[in-house]
C-alpha cells in the first residue's frame, strides 16, 4: 500500500495584528497566539502528536503533515489478465 500525505488545517493569522495565530480546533476560540512558535506548541499539547508542519505564507496558513496508508484496493483490469 502507498502512503498518502495529507495538511489538515490546524492555524490561520490574524490578518493585521503581524504573526498572531488561531488555532481552528481551538478550545478556547478567542485565544491568539503572538508567534508561530506559541500556536505550534499549543497544537501539539492539544493532540499529544508530534507532526511536520507546513506554511502557507500567502493564505496566512497553517498545516500538519499526517502521513495515512492508501487503503483505496488497486483497479484491476480484465484485459491484463488481473481477474
Amino acid at each position: 500500500m502507498a502512503i498518502v500525505e495529507k495538511n489538515i488545517l490546524i492555524a490561520n493569522r490574524v490578518k493585521g495584528k503581524g504573526d498572531t495565530w488561531n488555532l481552528v480546533n481551538d478550545t478556547n476560540p478567542v485565544t491568539e497566539y503572538t508567534s508561530l512558535t506559541e500556536a505550534l506548541e499549543a497544537h501539539f499539547q492539544q493532540t499529544k502528536k508530534p507532526c511536520d508542519f507546513r506554511l502557507s505564507p500567502m493564505k496566512g496558513e497553517l498545516y500538519a503533515i499526517v502521513n495515512e496508508e492508501d487503503t483505496t484496493p488497486p483497479k484491476k483490469f480484465n484485459l491484463y489478465g488481473d481477474y
